[in-house]
Parts: C-alpha cells; sequence; structure tokens
C-alpha cells in the first residue's frame, strides 16, 4: 500500500487522509497468511497487534448518511483478528500507523455481502404469536435448533403467509469506511 504520508513530513494533518478503493489495492487470490508472513514495524498495523481508532461506516453512495461512527466519542480498541471486525475492514488498514486518517471504499461483496434470494423464508403466519403486529420492515430474532439467533425482517405477508428476509440489512451496499488510528501496540 503506497503511503503518501509518509512522503514528505512537512504535510498537514489534513493531507493524512488517503481515498482509497478496495478493489483497486486487495488482491483477490492472496490469503490472510501472507499478511501475517511479511515484516511490519512495531508501530504498523498487521496480526497480533492492539488497534485503537475512531471509524465511520456510510453507504460510499452517501457518505453523510451514517451507519455508524464513534468520531464523536472515545476511540474503541480491538486486537486485530479478534473478529470485532470483517477481515476485510481489518485487511486494508494494514501498514497504517498511529496518527493517520484514511478512507476506504469497501465493496458490497466484501463488506456484508451480496443479497441471497435463497435467504428470504416464506413461514406461515399461523406460526407467529397471534398478538404480534405484523408490518414490514419489522426484524423479529429468530432461534434454530442449536439455539442461536439469527434476525430476519418481514418482507412481505399476507393473511396467511409471512415472508422473512435473512439478508444482512448491509447487503448490497459499498461501504465507506473511514479510520483514524490512534495508537498502535505489540499485544
Amino acid at each position: 500500500m503506497n503511503n503518501p504520508a509518509n512522503d514528505s513530513k512537512n504535510e498537514t494533518k489534513s493531507s493524512l487522509l488517503r481515498v482509497v478503493n478496495l478493489e483497486e489495492n486487495i488482491d483477490p487470490d492472496s490469503k490472510p497468511d501472507e499478511i501475517e508472513s511479511k515484516n511490519y514495524s512495531r508501530d504498523e498495523i498487521s496480526p497480533g497487534k492492539l488497534i485503537t481508532l475512531n471509524f465511520s461506516l456510510a453507504p460510499a453512495n452517501e457518505p453523510s448518511a451514517f451507519i455508524d461512527s464513534n468520531f464523536h466519542k472515545a476511540p474503541v480498541s480491538f486486537k486485530y483478528g479478534d473478529g470485532s471486525l470483517l477481515s476485510s475492514f481489518e485487511e486494508v488498514m494494514i501498514g497504517l500507523k498511529a496518527g493517520e486518517k484514511q478512507l476506504f471504499t469497501v465493496p458490497a461483496k466484501q463488506a456484508f455481502g451480496l443479497r441471497n434470494e435463497d435467504n428470504i423464508h416464506c413461514y406461515p403466519r399461523y406460526q407467529f404469536p397471534a398478538d404480534l403486529i405484523i408490518e414490514k420492515g419489522l426484524m423479529i430474532n429468530f432461534s434454530d435448533v442449536g439455539g442461536n439467533e439469527q434476525a430476519g425482517v418481514i418482507a412481505e405477508f399476507s393473511t396467511d403467509e409471512v415472508f422473512v428476509d435473512f439478508n444482512h440489512p448491509l447487503a448490497d451496499i459499498d461501504i465507506l469506511f473511514t479510520v483514524e488510528i490512534k495508537a498502535v501496540e505489540l499485544v
């Protein structure tokens, strides 16, 4: 990843914001093991590091419609690879250092996935509580036989059937992922 912020020590903080299109910078054939095998300095984001950052998520086609942001709150910390972030969001930050701010476009396929019509299921209306007011857009938690919960959204319904969409609510949406790295530490 080319880092123009390191090209000149006289750059202002505002010039530390770089825009990267994930589709142009990530090799789809690369494997997580390849990331670990490269040598990164102690202060660069890489596997085995504790990262403290502020972030925001927004639809790429509507950058002011924030999905989530903590820029007006305290930064959050996580260990690279602990599952706190999707791996595609972690991978784009590889090599960043404390003090850097970057904006990435993460394509839907690598963010929250593409919509899959097979994830829309039809249930008989009688399987829902009689006092439940069914309406389009209502989110309901379902439990499988193992006790795992899965959220579904009412897509359509009639007096006899209810169609529940189990696709991620952000499926098919390219995501604008902005990060400001506060600290990178060895764990």
